[in-house]
């Protein structure tokens, strides 16, 4: 773990609760907010791919964002997600989020047209003197269509305003080779998307994990980073256990969308809010909410 890394731990990606497909569940928002913080969470992160982001009208984003930042209140940093395919509406929505108080903007590939690697620097360069933030990439190639390859990233690590990159790539070499970037840039942070690897990447380097799960069991995953910084392999492993029993909820339904539905549906059974989902998906059917909470009632947190 390199200390002079600026963030570091378990952030999750706050779902984004629902009463209908435009109106934010803020009783719900509250709940959760309140509930990963008294988890012992190390951050938020608002609008991302577990919060739906891309399914959200600007309005909404917007909203999201004020409710985040104002129920926070400054305990933990908040991060934004202002990847969209308009340049202009991802400068707009900085704006917002620095002036509401977050902290952090996050920044994927503009989806839909897949960029080239010398358009994803070019375009980097451009936009970096527009958001009013620090800001983290944010590397999802199954969702974008294109990747931050490694020789990007070395390249923009010599632009003073980023400080690190969010893997949702799931690949340990790619993710042990993005930690040598410390050799470059020592306050960058490298935080793992894919829950069930958080720990091992912590060993490969890495300096957290941003997991959807942490909405749920918040305080799960920061005794499971706590442990894997410490070395404490015995209670890691057995917290690594629970971790990939609380993803079973993950492999429930047949569409890609499970991901979010089983961590709505999830919450929702723990009471902190509804399991609307984002058109055009919908949450579970009453047999596959079943499931969720047989899973849930066998773990210990």
């Amino acid at each position: 773990m390199v200390s002079s890394s600026r963030y570091n731990g378990i952030i999750p990606p706050l779902i984004t609760p629902l009463l209908d497909r435009d109106t934010l569940d803020v009783e719900g928002l509250n709940k959760l907010v309140h509930h990963v913080i008294q988890g012992g969470v190390h951050g938020v992160f608002a609008l991302g791919t577990t919060g739906e982001g891309p399914c959200l009208s600007y309005r909404l984003r917007r909203e999201m964002i004020h409710r985040v930042c104002s129920e926070v209140r400054g305990r933990v940093p908040v991060f934004v997600s202002v990847t969209d395919p308009s340049f202009i509406e991802s400068v707009e929505l900085s704006k917002v989020a620095a002036e509401t108080g977050a902290d952090v903007v996050v920044l994927s590939v503009p989806y839909y047209f897949p960029a080239g690697q010398t358009e994803l620097i070019q375009y980097i360069e451009r936009i970096l003197p527009h958001l009013a933030l620090p800001v983290m990439l944010y590397n999802i190639p199954t969702l974008t269509k294109v990747g931050f390859e490694l020789d990007t990233l070395k390249t923009v690590s010599g632009f003073d305003r980023i400080y690190g990159v969010k893997d949702s790539g799931g690949d340990l070499t790619y993710f042990e080779d993005l930690c040598r970037l410390n050799a470059i840039r020592e306050d960058w942070s490298f935080l793992m998307g894919p829950e069930e690897k958080m720990i091992q990447a912590i060993s490969l380097g890495g300096h957290g994990g941003v997991n959807g799960g942490a909405n749920v069991f918040p305080r799960l995953f920061v005794d499971a980073y706590q442990a894997a910084v410490a070395g404490d392999e015995a209670t890691a492993a057995r917290l690594q256990e629970q971790i990939e029993a609380f993803g079973k909820i993950y492999s429930i339904g047949k569409y890609a969308s499970r991901i979010v539905k089983g961590t709505k549906c999830a919450a929702s059974i723990l009471g902190l809010c509804r399991e609307t989902m984002a058109e055009p998906f919908n949450q579970f059917y009453p047999e596959d909410r079943a499931k969720v909470e047989a899973i849930l009632d066998c773990l210990e947190w």
